[in-house]
């Protein structure tokens, strides 16, 4: 089982080509779906969900498009990841709404909460900005 969807992937891809274009001209969808190698249904349907979570923000018309809502160092991976497929789970038993018998005397669960910090922490700390400073410039960019 993956733990990232192929969908978050997209996703992130999406955001990445963003951060390295943040020059305040919109980028279509077809554009980044082209530069990025998502299908154009599907990145209309990311993007979306993305401008849903407030990470992008959409202009209509000609010249119309995304740009990030937010400068890229202040959107973190774990934030796209959020907006798509939900925060990343370590195991069912560390969800709030998950019935465990042994929850109480399980001796693995702290150890799984200590990972899924962990977790969490890293994802939070991994920004855009760091994504797309470290990401090569592929063909058909614009840069």
């Amino acid at each position: 089982m993956d733990v990232l969807r192929k969908n978050t992937d997209y996703a992130v891809r999406a955001m990445v080509y963003l951060a390295r274009h943040a020059d305040g001209t919109p980028a279509s969808t077809r554009l980044i779906a082209e530069s990025e190698d998502i299908s154009y249904q599907l990145a209309c349907k990311l993007m979306q969900k993305l401008t849903a979570a407030g990470l992008v923000q959409s202009e209509m018309g000609p010249k119309g498009g995304f740009t990030l809502a937010l400068p890229a160092d202040k959107i973190s991976l774990g934030d796209v990841i959020k907006a798509i497929q939900d925060n990343i789970r370590i195991n069912a038993c560390l969800s709030s709404s998950y019935v465990c018998s042994r929850k109480g005397q399980c001796p693995v669960h702290g150890k799984l909460i200590d990972l899924q910090n962990q977790l969490d922490d890293y994802l939070k700390n991994i920004t855009l900005a760091e994504l797309a400073k470290n990401s090569p410039n592929k063909k058909g960019n614009k840069k």
